[in-house]
């Protein structure tokens, strides 16, 4: 039987320039700071990521690939190896000192516990809850710890 497979688009004003979002955004290890759950991120190398969260008593951990990095436009990813998951982070200017952070995200619940929890909407909540956390973390900062520049293309 194949799993199948949950969607979520979220988005969020921020006011920053796209500029300082995405440099941010950029900034993995920071995740821990503002994402609920997430004991972890480590930046193996400009494409590779370790990922260690906690989900109630359950911990997690996978490795993902950027698969395209586009500075101020996007950031798409996959999962490599462990939890199954894919997404997107694209940066819309709104104006000078304002942008729109869309996330997408796709992934498998594991187990009855996810499977539950992402019926009731718990992850989509995070995402939201992380998303605004991100909004307070760089409305508050007035600018990125750190950015990373370089553009990762797409494999065709």
């Amino acid at each position: 039987m194949t799993k199948a497979k949950s969607e979520i688009l979220e988005t969020i004003d921020v006011d920053v320039p796209v500029r300082t979002a995405y440099n941010q955004w950029t900034q993995f290890e920071q995740f821990p700071r503002f994402m609920l759950g997430v004991k972890s991120v480590q930046q193996l190398d400009d494409a590779s990521l370790l990922w260690k969260i906690d989900i109630g008593e359950e911990k997690r951990e996978w490795t993902a690939k950027i698969t395209e990095q586009t500075p101020d436009k996007r950031i798409a990813w996959t999962s490599t190896s462990g939890t199954a998951n894919a997404g997107v982070v694209t940066f819309h200017r709104l104006a000078d000192e304002r942008c729109r952070v869309a996330l997408q995200i796709s992934y498998t619940p594991e187990g009855v516990v996810e499977s539950i929890g992402d019926m009731l909407g718990i992850v989509r909540e995070r995402v939201v809850g992380d998303l605004e956390r991100f909004k307070i973390f760089i409305e508050e900062n007035g600018e990125e710890t750190g950015g990373f520049r370089g553009t990762i293309a797409t494999a065709h």
